[in-house]
This record gives structure tokens, sequence and C-alpha cells, in this order.
């Protein structure tokens, strides 16, 4: 092999899993490692690709629960030796671990949230959860330590994740922002009985991503709607705090999502993002954003141009954040400009620049080939279950 590609797991829709499908852009030749692979749960563009998952795949019980096997990752990937020329790992936690026999790059969605940001990751999980957590925490770390060592040439989604890395592994990465992969144009197709003018919130269900903040502030906004796009495990919880005027979709499918972007009137987070990919898919549709001012926000917000930051994930926050965006007047092509700025194109080129200052460029494969955005959901939705 000349490029193989590393990445944790293929088991739902998410930016990370866009990511993927973007250095699969760059490397068109590259297989794709990986613990677990559900093709029924992640993107159906991985149909064409060589996916190659690790023998733990083969147990459909740890394939429908990759949060419970966590501890297994660590070996697993350990035991994975790859004799190619340059192998691009994808990694929030496993992947990097990968034994490999020549050049080793790793993108960083963001050092692992379960152990180098334990509580927001864990955030209402149960006692047993983290006691578990934390009894296994000194091993892992020591392994992801040493996993890092291993690597050749670190790359960070955002200037949040290069700082996050450089305190984790005492490291300096290169700073590559994820690539915009949604067609504003694409048909699109109406949620049934949901009219345009809502506030959209695109987001797995996770402690981490505030959603509490966002729905309660509804509760003090009776004339206003949210639309909260999303599964995970925070959903029964969720729902019992929602007031009537929060409206929440599971499932959506890319021309659903696309309808639900072009008629929302703003959007809404307040989550501890390492990038916050969904804030500039809406920017594609001209649509300002509320945003807590945290993290990889900073990286995907202009304050007065793309929208305006709330200072911490409370409901009084939001709620004023929401307000002052319906005071100001928000020139929508100057949104759309801004997230014209992160194409796909750029993406391969300078990835596949880094590798070449690793490797010769004639091992790289084949030039790149065009993407077709339209086949692609949006970061956080489609047809998955809870993640």
């Amino acid at each position: 092999m000349s490029v193989a590609i590393v990445h944790d797991h293929l088991v739902q829709r998410g930016g990370a899993e866009r990511l993927v499908l973007s250095i699969g852009d760059a490397f068109p030749d590259a297989p794709i490692h990986t613990s677990f692979f559900a093709p029924d749960r992640t993107y159906d563009a991985f149909a064409s690709r060589d996916i190659r998952p690790l023998p733990i795949n083969r147990v459909p019980l740890l394939r429908s629960h990759h949060r419970a096997v966590v501890p297994l990752l660590a070996p697993a990937f350990s035991r994975l030796h790859l004799d190619a020329d340059l192998v691009v790992c994808s990694s929030s936690g496993w992947s990097h671990g990968v034994s490999a026999a020549h050049a080793k790059l790793v993108y960083f969605h963001a050092p692992a949230r379960w152990l180098h940001s334990s509580d927001a990751f864990f955030g209402t999980a149960g006692a047993t959860t983290r006691i578990a957590g934390a009894a296994l925490r000194p091993f892992l770390l020591r392994w992801d330590r040493n996993a890092a060592r291993s690597i050749d040439r670190y790359v960070a989604n955002s200037t949040e994740t290069r700082d996050r890395l450089r305190g984790a592994y005492g490291i300096e990465a290169d700073v590559v922002m994820p690539p915009v992969m949604i067609d504003s144009a694409a048909h699109r197709r109406p949620i049934p009985g949901m009219e345009p003018g809502y506030v959209l919130c695109v987001a797995r269900l996770l402690a981490y991503k505030n959603l509490d903040a966002v729905v309660s502030a509804f509760a003090r906004r009776s004339d206003d709607r949210l639309v909260l796009v999303g599964s995970g495990p925070e959903n029964d919880r969720l729902h019992a705090m929602a007031p009537a005027n929060v409206t929440f979709v599971s499932v959506a499918d890319e021309t659903e999502i696309r309808w639900l972007y072009a008629n929302a009137r703003v959007i809404v987070s307040a989550a501890l993002e390492d990038f916050g990919l969904t804030l500039l898919e809406a920017a594609t549709f001209g649509r300002p954003v509320a945003a807590l001012r945290w993290g990889g926000h900073l990286d995907s917000v202009i304050e007065g141009t793309t929208g305006v930051f709330f200072d911490r994930p409370e409901a009084a926050l939001v709620s004023e954040a929401l307000d002052t965006i319906a005071a100001l007047h928000w020139d929508a092509n100057a949104i759309v400009a801004h997230a014209q700025r992160f194409s796909v194109g750029s993406f391969v080129r300078r990835l596949r620049e880094i590798g070449a200052e690793l490797v010769p460029r004639e091992t790289l494969g084949p030039e790149p080939v065009a993407r077709d955005l339209t086949r692609l959901a949006p970061a956080t939705a489609g047809r998955r279950g809870s993640s």
C-alpha cells in the first residue's frame, strides 16, 4: 500500500465521518481501516471505498454498543500494523495508536474526551459509568500518550484542538480546518407540518452539547420555536424538560436537513465544540448563528458578520443572543461567502501537501476527483441510531 487511512469507527453519521470521506478524496486508492463498520448507520458514500474493519467488528453486540467497549479499542488498534508508505489517521480517541511501518500523519478532531475532558464527556452519566471511567483512566492515559509519541506529523481541525493537543501531549500541530460538504442548491424535501421561521439546533444529544441550556431558553420564549435535530443518550432527559414550543426531529435525511437549514431563521449552538461544522453548514444557506463563545466556534463564526456569541451555556444568555440576532440586519451573501472559504478542494490540496512533506509525492496515489455533495447528509443528520 502507498497510503492507508485509519478511523476510530464508522457506525454513525457525523462530522468526523464526513471528514474521513474528504481524507479519502485526498487519497482515492487508500483502504480505510476502522474498528467497527455499520454500513446502514453511516454514509452511503463509504460503499464505494475499501473498508477494512478490525476483527472485533465480527461481534454484532460490540458493533451495536461501541461506547460500552471503549477499553477494548486501545489494544485492538495497537495490534493493527500497516506497511504503507503513509498512514493517515482520523482520530478523536484510538486510531492514532495503530502501528505504522513508515510515516504516520494524524488528523485530530480532539484529544480523547473521555480522557482529557472527562467531566464534560460523562455529563449526567450514572455513578457506575463514572467509576468505571475513573478506574480505567490511568491505563488509557498511558496508552494514549505512548501512541501520541509514535506520530510523525500532527494536524488539528481547529485552533482550539491545536491548543488542547499542546496541553495533552506537548506537541505543535498544523491547523487544517474541515471542509463544508453540503450543496445548498440541491433538492429539499419539507418536513410535514413544520412552518418556516424557527430556531434550529443540529446536534447529537450528548452532555457536552449543553442542549439543556438551549431547550430551557425556550421556556421563556413562548412566541418562538426550536427545532432540535439529533439523537443520543440525552434524549429522554431533554424530552422530559422541553416546553411545548420545542420540536424534536431524531431522524432526517439529506433532503430534509437541507430544507431545515434553508427555512430556519437562525441556528443555535451551546456545545463545547472542537470546530463547529454545523454552523458553517448553516452559513452555506445564509443563516446567522448564535454560538457559545468557546473552542471551535471561534474559528467558524465571525462575530457581527455571521453571528453572535454568548459567554456561558445558560438559558438566559441563549435567549438574549437570539434577541440580539433578531434586532440586527444580516447580509446573507457575506455569510455564504464565509462558508465558501472552507472548500473540499482546499482541504484536499493542503492534506496532500502535508503528506508530500513526509513521503515522496508519487507515493500518494492518483490526484483526487470531485465528490458529489448532494449524496451526503450534513454533519449530524441522517438515518442513524443514538451515538
